[in-house]
């Protein structure tokens, strides 16, 4: 099993971070990518020493959140992308559900670090949450070469959209809420070269674990689940979504 997106360095992990890590191996989780947006002395030092550990490559970004604070962040974030096992520009996108940075500031962060990801050929993983048109809208007018729409929440034809542009879909701990229609029938219609599966923690644990602070060993429920819904078992989504995130990764 992969855990295709974990935010490792978030301070929820500071008292057990080595435990974390410990326990996904011993459930099974192979390798992790682990996402840095936030660029203070004390991540980078925690993003440099997990990616030292063989199975763990990383990510890195401003996230949406931060978008207003871009321009004083940049320096740290090119530096960042230049790091052994840095296999991708992420998260990025917009987020109008909090709107921490304003939604013209968001959009011009956005399309910024499209770019720059687009330079340093490095795929994309995108943040999208009650922005639908405007992502899309930017990611079609940019044309990043690859990419994966992050912890998708989306219906089937937003799926088909970025299917269409040559996305990867992922899925997080939600797929296994009790109430999530919409991802359990979304999924079943993603072709099997192009699905990933993600905790997204220390946030959205699965249903068995809920109210509880989400890791990379819980996402043996979301490969449960996902394997229930595509009438497969765990073994094969595995090796599916393995192939799929060594292919998007180049790693």
């Amino acid at each position: 099993m992969i855990d295709t997106h974990a935010h490792l360095t978030d301070a929820d992990f500071d008292a057990d971070r080595a435990e974390v890590i410990e326990r996904a191996k011993e459930a099974g989780v192979e390798k992790i990518i682990c996402i840095l947006c936030e660029f203070n002395e004390k991540n980078l030092a925690i993003f440099k020493e997990l990616l030292s550990r063989d199975f763990i490559f990383g990510a890195a970004a401003i996230h949406p959140h931060d978008a207003k604070d871009f321009e004083n962040r940049k320096s740290e974030f090119l530096k960042t992308l230049g790091f052994p096992k840095v296999v991708a520009v992420g998260e990025i996108g917009l987020d109008y559900h909090y709107m921490y940075s304003p939604k013209e500031i968001q959009v011009k962060v956005f399309e910024e670090q499209l770019l720059i990801a687009k330079e340093k050929n490095l795929p994309v993983v995108i943040h999208s949450r009650e922005a639908p048109a405007d992502t899309l809208d930017i990611i079609k007018k940019q044309k990043p070469r690859r990419g994966v729409m992050h912890c998708f929440s989306g219906d089937e034809k937003e799926a088909k959209e970025y299917l269409g542009l040559g996305f990867y879909i992922s899925f997080a701990g939600p797929l296994t809420f009790r109430n999530a229609a919409k991802p359990k029938e979304v999924i079943k219609m993603i072709p099997d070269n192009r699905l990933l599966l993600e905790t997204d923690c220390p946030w959205l644990a699965p249903q068995a674990f809920r109210g509880k602070r989400n890791e990379p060993a819980y996402i043996k429920s979301t490969y449960e689940e996902a394997a229930r819904l595509r009438n497969t078992t765990v073994e094969k989504l595995s090796d599916t979504v393995t192939t799929n995130t060594k292919e998007l990764f180049n790693i």
